[in-house]
């Protein structure tokens, strides 16, 4: 790979209420490697930014269109670029980018004709296989806060006496879902679970089922009945099979929510079709993130998907972007050790690295998943 002499960063077009951009504080650690910087016009306007925020963090930066942005050795944003963006970049360049090789076999496709040096944050993870460039905690926050508050303003029960402990049931038992059960039982906000003990109110109960529960799915009538929050945190191997069909939400109380923390999009454009882990849920993001049964967004899900048991839907995709400030700072964090890696040139990127980050970014790259997967 051709030394890194400059770096664009771009604005995120095309994901509906996604404001975020890298702070200002990020484009001044920026400023020692004696690197050309290029923002795009507008860079964090959405933020509350302004081109003078970012100028008083790294006087050297240049602000230029975004077809000039993406014609720099290091291309550094969030979200994945759209195809049009991805051919402006050079055969030879780099990107940064929330890429989900996994889930996007034609964005992996058009990286590989392009020539780009891809290394998707998703894909990061150390020799134990943990990500290292994520924020689950903020994810599994935004979106429990969020169910928490939609159960409290539907359910005249919410605050009485009278009613038992609530009850989640969350699928999958990573860190994802690990997080948000610990933020289940603080019932996601510190003022709701404050009134919940000052009326002496009974808690949470949360309950995990994996792999080896979800496959006998003679089980889940007895396990949804007595659920009033159902969680997907999975982590799936396979995209085109469902975990839960649409048949058993049928179980489901019917004032029970259901959060898609996962938030896998449908993608009717692979065979066999993308789907999401619980049948029949639509996709929202951070505009909309919360669909009554009779939500139009039902016809937007592919008609090869059974939609017919619907509970009240809270789903987003990217659910940390209910925190754009904080999470940002989360990545910023996480992600300057890789850059340095890149930017240094004296760690070898390779899983032989002697160097944790070269390593973990290597695992991370567009090459490895191409050699891994026999692509």
């Amino acid at each position: 790979m051709k030394k890194i002499t400059s770096i664009g960063l771009p604005k995120i077009y095309g994901i509906k209420g996604e404001i975020r951009a890298f702070l200002p504080s990020f484009v001044e650690k920026l400023k020692k490697y004696n690197i050309d910087l290029f923002l795009e016009e507008g860079y964090g306007v959405e933020m509350g930014f302004t081109k003078e925020d970012y100028l008083k963090h790294n006087d050297t930066i240049k602000f230029v269109s975004s077809e000039e942005v993406y014609k720099k050795d290091l291309v550094i944003i969030l979200k994945a670029p759209g195809y049009d963006k991805l051919e402006i970049m050079k055969k030879g360049s780099s990107l940064i980018s929330m890429l989900h090789y996994d889930s996007r076999p034609k964005l992996v496709e058009k990286l590989k004709e392009k020539g780009i040096n891809a290394y998707s944050m998703d894909s990061i993870v150390d020799d134990e296989n943990n990500r290292m460039v994520v924020t689950y905690e903020l994810t599994a926050l935004g979106g429990v806060k969020v169910a928490f508050y939609e159960m409290k303003k539907r359910r005249k029960d919410f605050f009485s006496k009278d009613r038992g402990p609530i009850k989640v049931t969350i699928i999958g038992m990573g860190q994802l879902g690990m997080r948000a059960g610990r933020i289940c039982m603080n019932h996601g906000d510190k003022e709701i679970l404050n009134q919940i003990r000052e009326k002496e109110l009974a808690g949470v109960i949360v309950q995990y089922i994996g792999r080896d529960i979800t496959k006998y799915k003679n089980l889940l009538e007895d396990i949804f009945k007595d659920t009033d929050l159902l969680v997907d945190a999975t982590k799936r191997i396979d995209f085109s099979k469902y975990i839960v069909p649409n048949e058993y939400l049928k179980f489901l109380k019917e004032d029970a929510i259901i959060l898609d923390l996962t938030a896998d999009p449908y993608d009717t454009s692979v065979d066999p079709m993308q789907v999401k882990a619980i049948e029949g849920l639509p996709h929202g993001d951070l505009e909309k993130y919360v669909f009554e049964v009779d939500a139009q967004e039902y016809n937007d899900i592919p008609s090869e998907v059974c939609t017919k048991n619907r509970r009240v839907t809270i789903s987003c995709s990217g659910w940390p972007g209910t925190l754009p400030k904080e999470s940002m700072m989360v990545y910023e964090k996480k992600l300057l050790p890789f850059i340095d890696v890149l930017l240094r040139n004296d760690k070898e990127i390779s899983i032989k690295s002697n160097n944790k980050y070269g390593r973990a970014l290597y695992r991370g790259s567009l090459d490895y998943f191409l050699k891994e997967n026999n692509i």
